[in-house]
């Protein structure tokens, strides 16, 4: 008998629709063992890409507050099935699940999807996923789900060169490398290459064994850890908690408090960052022992 596999995501730009695909293909590879059903999440009104700028720093607030917007119901056939596995693939806007990935997880649909069901998290970002995973984390025990795995790929070039590569991508839709900038997001190589984790998931499952399924993905580089940019979440989630509720409080001046959250959020990286920087260096000997727990937590997968 088949087992029931679903692979649940949303995407724009295509980079998470590759790497879920690719991920999910050793189970499409053996078709008569898993029956592999789709399902990309779809807002009633999308966003859009390329964003002009204007559009993209003005969902900041509702993104990062998770307040969602309508969602179009699930097809049928994704309804009228129990999936046995769900591969959940979600990006990361202002150090929170996406608003698409919210409004879906506070959907009525999304109990019924996630109850008592196995889960691998597979999240496609630019650097800063960690706290953002702490808050899905909480939907998926809330929705009494079971999180087994989680998957982080992320852009490996330095933070800044990051920041301006997915600055040309979104607002542009530019992805290739151009004069000096490399090429933005997940490299093709790992995108391409993300199929060997989905080997490991399907040989764990096979097995009805996910005990070691989190310390074998790590194993195998599906988690990495940067300390210093765990220190930035946390400095950027207490300032946007301030941001995003000045926004949504002071309505009738919201586009003039966005363009001045704009300025911030540009001289938080290229001024703010460097500083919280030199201090996590200072910091490194006397924080080592603190850091090295915070990693081992933040590439396993249960919740404080």
């Amino acid at each position: 008998m088949q087992k029931n596999v679903l692979v649940l995501y949303y995407t724009q730009t295509g980079q998470l629709e590759d790497i879920m695909k690719n991920i999910a293909q050793p189970f499409e590879d053996k078709k008569d063992e898993y029956l592999v059903t789709y399902y990309n999440i779809q807002l009633k009104e999308d966003f859009p890409f390329p964003w002009p700028s204007d559009v993209f720093f003005n969902t900041f607030p509702e993104s990062y507050l998770q307040i969602p917007s309508d969602i179009l119901p699930p097809p049928e056939n994704v309804l009228n099935k129990k999936y046995d596995l769900i591969l959940f693939g979600y990006q990361v806007w202002y150090l929170t699940p996406s608003i698409p990935i919210i409004s879906f997880l506070k959907s009525s649909y999304a109990e019924g999807l996630l109850k008592d069901t196995p889960i691998v998290t597979v999240s496609a970002t630019r650097n800063m996923w960690m706290l953002s995973q702490e808050k899905l984390k909480v939907y998926l025990k809330n929705l009494n789900a079971k999180l087994i795995g989680n998957i982080a790929l992320v852009d490996r070039h330095d933070n800044y060169t990051s920041v301006l590569t997915i600055l040309r991508w979104l607002t542009t839709g530019q992805k290739e490398k151009s004069g000096m900038l490399p090429a933005a997001g997940v490299s093709d190589e790992e995108i391409n290459g993300a199929g060997k984790y989905g080997k490991i998931i399907e040989n764990h499952f096979e097995n009805n064994d996910f005990t070691n399924l989190q310390p074998d993905l790590v194993k195998n580089g599906a988690v990495e850890i940067r300390p210093f940019l765990v220190r930035v979440e946390k400095v950027g989630n207490k300032i946007f908690t301030i941001w995003s509720n000045l926004i949504i409080k002071k309505k009738e001046k919201r586009p003039l408090l966005i363009k001045f959250f704009k300025v911030y959020l540009m001289a938080a990286i290229w001024i703010i960052s460097p500083i919280v920087l030199i201090f996590h260096l200072l910091l490194a000997p006397v924080l080592w022992s603190k850091r090295q727990k915070q990693k081992k937590y933040l590439q396993g997968i249960n919740l404080k």
